[in-house]
């Protein structure tokens, strides 16, 4: 008798109501992750906070604190930012755990690697937003207030909110390849239907990078431009995986028919 090929996906026996308490779980597990990363983050704000004051791209950067809540609010900003470094790859290792019993062994070994590019693509996400897009964006802002003749007066939650409005939507954009190619070897999506959704998420990216951006042409392009490229690369990548995806179904049937013969 022919072995049971190891891309057989694993048969758990789990009803639908199970399979919904399975998933709660998972949920609740990456939210304790994150309630604890924030917990851990208020310990790194200070230094981070620190850092990027002396990295700021003002020189000698005075920031003034208008609100008793401001220095707080701070506080939960940079905890926020720190626990998202934590939680993500943890919450895409629970994807992964929910999907596995639906994936053969073989797929459960390739969607395993996405977590630590989970983490990968986040920090270039971050680097991206910090090193690029926001000195562009703050020099053009500064660019029109000495021309309109004001003294620029930088309020501690004004300056950061810009900063981590920039920050965090970015380097979530940048997890898109990795969603899109995990979401394909598990086979909610496949090249079409991304194909046929260019023009929108074209659209989508666009709309992105004129409204985080300093509204010229230029600083939209240099945002929105790497978001398009990004997007086809995860086409690209989706390409890949559902290529994969087929030929390890196609020999799994094989091994079957085999079998049954």
């Amino acid at each position: 008798m022919v072995q049971r090929p190891d891309s057989v996906p694993e048969d758990d026996g789990m009803s639908v109501w199970e399979h919904i308490g399975e998933l709660r779980r998972r949920v609740v597990y990456s939210l304790i992750v994150f309630a604890a990363g924030m917990v851990g983050g208020l310990f790194g704000a200070e230094p981070l906070f620190d850092y990027l004051v002396a990295a700021a791209p003002a020189d000698n950067l005075e920031l003034n604190a208008f609100s008793p809540w401001d220095a707080i609010s701070l506080y939960m900003k940079f905890a926020f930012l720190i626990s998202l470094v934590v939680a993500i790859p943890f919450a895409f290792y629970q994807l992964w755990a929910f999907v596995k019993p639906a994936l053969g062994k073989r797929e459960q070994r390739a969607t395993l690697r996405y977590i630590p590019g989970a983490l990968a693509m986040f920090l270039i996400g971050l680097s991206f937003a910090y090193f690029v897009v926001f000195p562009m964006a703050y020099y053009f802002t500064e660019r029109v207030t000495v021309n309109m003749g004001l003294k620029q007066t930088y309020g501690l939650s004004q300056y950061f909110s810009f900063l981590f409005n920039l920050l965090i939507p970015i380097s979530l954009l940048f997890e898109l390849p990795l969603v899109i190619m995990f979401l394909t070897r598990i086979g909610i999506l496949n090249p079409q239907i991304l194909r046929k959704m260019r023009r929108l998420a074209w659209f989508v990216m666009c709309v992105i990078g004129v409204t985080i951006t300093p509204p010229d042409v230029i600083s939209d392009m240099l945002v929105a431009v790497p978001l398009i490229v990004l997007y086809e690369f995860s086409v690209m990548l989706s390409m890949a995986a559902y290529r994969k995806r087929i030929a390890a179904r196609m020999a799994r049937e094989a091994a079957l028919d085999l079998e049954d013969d």
